[in-house]
């Protein structure tokens, strides 16, 4: 080749370097920065997965689960290889939990460490996605620009329902005549219209109301009657649950005050827009209606714990279901 010859193909190939060049440069910053990306979104799963492995050895040593404090040291402790075999296992012991028997604050922690695990696992493997798409290219094969990098991988576990439950305090008269009947409405949730259920005067405490004050504004509200709060037994009961309501779910703390009334009528025209919607009638119901009825009454132990709380109470705020 003549010297003429070997300068155009120098020159040629500076043109290519000039011209290929930066766009090598820039995927080969770009890899680097989806390498960095996965590994940030791993370290953020790892710590999302590690919190609710703590909370759920809190909640294990609530319910009395040996089994579910184990499965959340084994997830913990297991290597990258054995990890979604280990969260899984302890995801399935998780969805057959009954969140019912946890602390309204508890069971809400658990729900957001777990939420909080499914928005880090799908920012891991969408950043897993991404980086696997770069290291396809042709280019990046043949001059081995991922260099070192080992190649990331997906983290594939059960996801829990996406709902967290919101945390909310109540406070319920139960309501009683002359007859030792109790008032009880019949309501149900506009998500279930079918699913029709009983349940006491009562409603959810305001922020910096206490709980004796809610109780007599939600008797004034839902019965028309003027209660004072000395007119209040109790707390006698304390109920925990997780329910859904209008597609919402919440941690629920119910708690129970004994009044009397020699009024019959109930005056629900305060009700508001929800109640009145929602709620279909009301009646008296006395012990032994209680104990025969198979339809749905709140709480579930009513017939069995409302003779004791009408011929006194002791002081003890006890658990109902």
């Amino acid at each position: 080749m003549t010297s003429s010859g070997v300068a155009l193909a120098f020159l040629v190939l500076l043109g290519l370097i000039v011209l290929v060049g930066p766009g090598i440069l820039g995927t080969a910053n770009r890899l680097d920065r989806l390498h960095v990306r996965t590994d940030a979104a791993w370290a953020a799963l790892d710590a999302a997965l590690a919190r609710r492995a703590v909370v759920t050895r809190a909640v294990a040593a609530v319910c009395g689960a040996p089994e579910l404090r184990s499965a959340a040291d084994r997830a913990e402790r297991a290597a990258r290889g054995d990890r979604e075999t280990a969260e899984n296992e302890l995801s399935g012991l998780l969805e057959d939990l009954d969140r019912s028997v946890l602390a309204p604050a508890l069971a809400a922690e658990l729900s957001d460490a777990e939420q909080r695990v499914v928005l880090a696992r799908r920012v891991h493997n969408d950043a897993v996605r991404d980086t696997l798409a770069l290291r396809r290219w042709r280019l990046v094969r043949w001059l081995r620009l991922a260099g070192t990098a080992p190649t990331p991988s997906y983290f594939e576990i059960a996801e829990p329902p996406a709902d967290v439950p919101t945390q909310r305090v109540s406070a319920r008269v139960v309501l009683a005549d002359r007859d030792d009947r109790v008032l009880l409405f019949e309501g149900f949730d506009p998500a279930r219209p079918e699913e029709l259920f009983w349940f006491t005067v009562g409603g959810g405490v305001e922020p910096a109301e206490d709980l004796r004050a809610a109780a007599v504004r939600e008797a004034f509200e839902e019965t028309g009657l003027r209660l004072a709060p000395a007119d209040l037994v109790g707390p006698v009961w304390k109920r925990r649950a997780v329910f859904s309501f209008d597609g919402l779910s919440y941690a629920a703390e119910e708690w129970f005050f004994v009044s009397r009334t020699d009024r019959a009528e109930v005056d629900t025209s305060r009700f508001n827009d929800l109640e009145q919607q929602t709620i279909r009638r009301h009646r008296w119901w006395s012990v032994d209606e209680l104990r025969a009825t198979e339809e749905t009454v709140y709480p579930v132990q009513l017939a069995e714990v409302l003779p004791e709380a009408l011929t006194g109470w002791d002081g003890t705020t006890r658990s109902v279901r």
